[in-house]
């Protein structure tokens, strides 16, 4: 996009009505342009890759895939598409899952017109603008602590779960193909994440909290 060309913005929201009154949204403003829509999750994956906006204004509730999970693969997939929520729910629980899957902002359906222009604007310089609701919950969340194993990586509860089947470092690094420094480094980080003082205590907790899969 050059400086003088609008920015493109795709609507992902399952409700045609809801589809509708943002397609005449943007066209009140010369620097937003309609990129498409998608009427799902799934949807909004797939034309992503073809439409390749700039912003999403993504609902969160969807049948199928959800909003944060379409959320989570647009931004692995298409890093330079910035993604706004843009939903009527205020659960602390859903805000800050849409957050962690890679959305920029969270509104609410009743913010004002210019209020949702300037977030698109923001979002595209890759700038938050998060409501009330949502900064609230953002605040709570960092002065809880997460539920145990919350911070494990996906390697890291691979290496639990072959820790919990009772595989050695040296089988589990011929298991997942690595080297056994690595297995041996993110075993540390296990460890160190659960404050497990040695292997059987990591596998004892993770049998416990059900922190892999059986």
């Amino acid at each position: 996009m050059t400086a003088n060309s609008p920015i493109r913005v795709m609507i992902v929201d399952d409700h045609a009505v809801v589809r509708s009154g943002l397609n005449a949204f943007l066209l009140a403003y010369e620097d937003l342009q309609m990129a498409g829509f998608a009427r799902s999750g799934e949807e909004a994956v797939t034309l992503c890759g073809e439409l390749k906006p700039d912003v999403i204004l993504m609902d969160l509730l969807m049948s199928g895939m959800d909003g944060a999970a379409a959320t989570k693969i647009i931004r692995q997939k298409y890093p330079r598409t910035q993604v706004v929520i843009l939903t009527t729910f205020k659960d602390e629980a859903l805000i800050q899952k849409a957050i962690r899957a890679g959305a920029i902002s969270y509104l609410l359906k009743d913010v004002q017109a210019d209020e949702l222009a300037g977030a698109i604007r923001m979002a595209h310089q890759g700038k938050s603008t998060l409501s009330p609701e949502a900064t609230q919950a953002l605040m709570h969340a960092a002065t809880q602590p997460g539920p145990l194993g919350y911070d494990l990586s996906d390697r890291e509860r691979e290496v639990l779960s072959l820790m919990v089947k009772g595989l050695n470092n040296t089988e589990i690094a011929a298991n997942l193909v690595v080297s056994l420094s690595t297995i041996k480094h993110h075993v540390s980080h296990i460890l160190s994440k659960l404050d497990a003082v040695n292997r059987a205590e990591a596998v004892a907790l993770a049998v416990q909290n059900r922190l892999v899969d059986d």
